[in-house]
């Protein structure tokens, strides 16, 4: 009967512990429904498993991403992949109604972006870089940038009241590299959750089994099979985990561990948010463990 009582007594204090739990907010901006999963959906995973909240947004609906469809017939596709691609990753799915390729960092844009991060009270922010080969990217970039001091001001956008605190805005990973390159100061071991991500990218169909295939010239490649299909997807989406990439999972695992993940997803702070120490960031990045 002891026992039974510590049993019960240990039980309820994990989970009054985890009830507790302040939530960490995070929201993934991306300019196309597809950019945020490839960006931070292992990342996602990893919160969303943890009980904090996740909102991806596509700033774009998609309608020109296609080389055989277009226009509000794949506007409406595109919309019902990302919602099933959210289920997946157990975030929320959000796509704005702006044409794909035509993204502008406008004052109304702006002003979307500001109230989209207020009202998900957000703790992190991520999004492309300013450094992009689609004009979508470096817009959706230009307009978190710009809505990344104006959070805290009441007098913008006063609809929706500021946030008290800056969230802290991170750069998710590209390969360019002038004026200058990608720098990894926080990394995420997604090795166990990579094929989890995989299946939940799946859901974007038209985009990874047609369209971007179509660009590479691989559609010839692609499997008949949603089995084979999420193999040939994961093979075609894994990238290499370079020096800088291991130094930072060594920093932030440890040797042992960092030296053992096989797959990452990696951030760059933007100085335009918030400065975080190291402690900061392991408090907003907890599946790294202490």
């Amino acid at each position: 009967m002891k026992k039974l009582i510590i049993l019960s007594v240990s039980i309820f204090t994990f989970l009054l512990a985890a009830y507790s739990q302040e939530k960490i907010n995070v929201v993934v901006i991306g300019a196309h429904p597809d950019d945020c999963d490839i960006d931070a959906g292992g990342t996602a995973l990893k919160y969303a498993q943890m009980g904090h909240r996740v909102l991806f947004v596509s700033l774009t609906n998609g309608d020109a991403g296609h080389h055989e469809k277009g226009g509000g017939a794949l506007a409406r596709i595109r919309r019902a992949e990302a919602q099933e691609a959210g289920k997946r990753f157990g975030v929320s799915y959000t796509v704005l109604d702006n044409h794909d390729a035509e993204l502008m960092s406008t004052l109304e844009n702006r002003h979307t972006v500001i109230r989209i991060i207020r009202e998900w009270e957000a703790d992190v922010v991520i999004s492309h870089r300013p450094y992009d080969y689609h004009p979508d990217h470096r817009n959706a970039a230009i307009l978190v940038q710009d809505a990344a001091f104006l959070v805290v001001v009441p007098n913008v956008v006063s609809d929706v009241p500021a946030l008290k605190k800056n969230p802290v805005f991170l750069y998710s990973h590209d390969g360019f590299q002038k004026p200058s390159p990608f720098q990894p100061d926080i990394a995420v071991d997604i090795t166990d959750v990579y094929d989890q991500k995989v299946h939940a990218m799946a859901a974007h169909e038209s985009q990874f089994f047609e369209w971007l295939p179509w660009l590479n010239g691989t559609l010839d490649q692609v499997p008949e099979s949603d089995g084979e299909r999420e193999k040939w997807l994961a093979g075609f989406r894994r990238s290499p985990i370079g020096d800088e990439l291991r130094q930072s999972l060594v920093k932030w695992y440890g040797g042992e561990k960092g030296n053992q993940a096989k797959i990452a997803e990696s951030f760059e702070i933007c100085e335009f948010g918030r400065h975080p120490s190291d402690d900061e960031i392991r408090q907003l990045f907890p599946m790294m463990g202490k």
